[in-house]
């Protein structure tokens, strides 16, 4: 299981996170939703040792890894796919894919796995990462994670701005990863897309973690999603 602990954290001197905890199980998605600039990417970057909090932790498997170096979080098998991709645009996709590999020292078997997910990148594994369009970029990105077998994944915004066809892949990837036993922290504004794939909404709001709901009591009240969305 992953957890955080009432994390706070800052850049420079203004305060982002004020207190946001949440919690999410193997074969488990928890979507995180909220307002823009509420609190959520800096969240993913907080698990992910990117942002280091000023009190509050972040508990893997029963153990802190809050303080651990960012280098070193992958490693325990924790996936990120941030907005907007970061891809090593002059790499290759083949190159792309081998820092993934390097991660966790996963070898042929994987990334023929990842490939098998991903046909479309099998056929393009030596055109340069900035080549591709940008649903083919996202699969990069989210083979990339998967090369390090994640137990934990943390995707932001993955469908944002993807053709029908691209998003309903991605989802279908969620979902495999899901039933593989995954935890999966997803952030996401598409409702219908929440819906679809979340167990559970955690609303983040100021900063602050404010609600948890099963999925199933947003789909008969959408209450919350006029308080903390404001659709």
């Amino acid at each position: 299981m992953l957890e955080v602990r009432d994390i706070h954290c800052a850049y420079d001197k203004a305060l982002i996170l004020q207190g946001v905890s949440l919690s999410v199980s193997p074969g488990e998605i928890l979507c995180l939703m909220g307002r823009n600039g509420a609190g959520k990417t800096t969240t993913l970057k907080t698990i992910m040792g990117l942002v280091v909090p000023s009190s509050g932790s972040v508990m893997f498997d029963g153990v802190a890894i809050s303080q651990k170096p960012a280098h070193e979080i992958p490693r325990l098998g924790l996936g990120y796919i941030p907005q907007g991709r970061r891809l090593f645009s002059e790499l290759t996709v083949a190159e792309n894919l081998e820092i993934g590999l390097m991660v966790r020292g996963g070898g042929d078997k994987v990334r023929q796995r990842v490939l098998d997910i991903f046909p479309r990148l099998r056929e393009r594994l030596d055109q340069h990462a900035h080549t591709l369009s940008g649903g083919e970029q996202q699969m990069l990105a989210t083979a990339r994670a998967l090369c390090l077998e994640p137990s934990v994944l943390l995707l932001d915004e993955p469908t944002e701005g993807l053709q029908p066809s691209m998003i309903e892949q991605i989802r279908q990837v969620i979902i495999a990863m899901k039933n593989e036993g995954v935890a999966i922290i997803l952030v996401e504004q598409r409702l219908d897309a929440v819906l679809a794939l979340g167990d559970r909404v955690t609303f983040i709001e100021n900063g602050q973690s404010r609600e948890t709901l099963n999925v199933s009591e947003l789909s008969h009240d959408n209450e919350f999603l006029m308080r903390y969305v404001g659709v």
